[in-house]
């Protein structure tokens, strides 16, 4: 079957076959948020390596790579269904882009999607204001900030991509791209 794709669909159809590929699998650990910092460190140190020769470009490299991957990762871990999270990541002329696959049950892909398509009709900037509007009068939780602040403060171009499984799951690819600083050591 065809996925459904919403934000840039260019973008989710891009090649990442030459990226870093990590797989994150249940186990006796249990998945959980502490794994997406660990992975988001390492992706973050090991992208950002490039842009070593200006302690200004590392820091606003390894900051950038970091609260997107951590952003995607952390999502991942939440909602997923039990199974493996596929991340790719690498940098491409001077845009970091990372894809991260996992399986998501049909309530989580309805929900995700109704808000996927709020996203497309409103300003992603005025979206952030009105939710955080919302936590600060709500006990509700903070739905949506990360990947608000992701479009909004980031400038993240990102695309996500739901194709159904057989077993009533459904495979969300989301793929995103932020341009990085430009490098002396490119």
């Amino acid at each position: 079957m065809t996925p459904t794709v919403y934000g840039i669909q260019s973008l989710a159809g891009i090649s990442l076959d030459s990226s870093t590929r990590l797989t994150l699998s249940d186990g006796p650990l249990q998945l959980g948020w502490k794994h997406s910092g660990m992975t988001s460190d390492l992706i973050a140190e090991v992208m950002a390596l490039r842009y070593s020769r200006s302690r200004k470009d590392y820091v606003q490299a390894h900051h950038d790579i970091g609260y997107l991957s951590n952003e995607l990762i952390e999502n991942a871990v939440k909602f997923r269904q039990p199974g493996e999270i596929l991340i790719e990541a690498g940098i491409f002329d001077g845009t970091f882009l990372i894809r991260v696959k996992n399986t998501i049950d049909g309530v989580t892909s309805y929900r995700f999607q109704q808000l996927l398509h709020r996203l497309q009709s409103r300003d992603p900037g005025e979206l952030l204001l009105e939710q955080i509007e919302t936590n600060a009068i709500s006990a509700e939780s903070g739905s949506g900030l990360g990947l608000l602040t992701l479009l909004s403060d980031y400038d993240a171009k990102m695309a996500w991509a739901f194709e159904e499984n057989n077993d009533q799951r459904i495979i969300l690819t989301t793929t995103a791209a932020v341009a990085m600083p430009p490098s002396s050591n490119l």
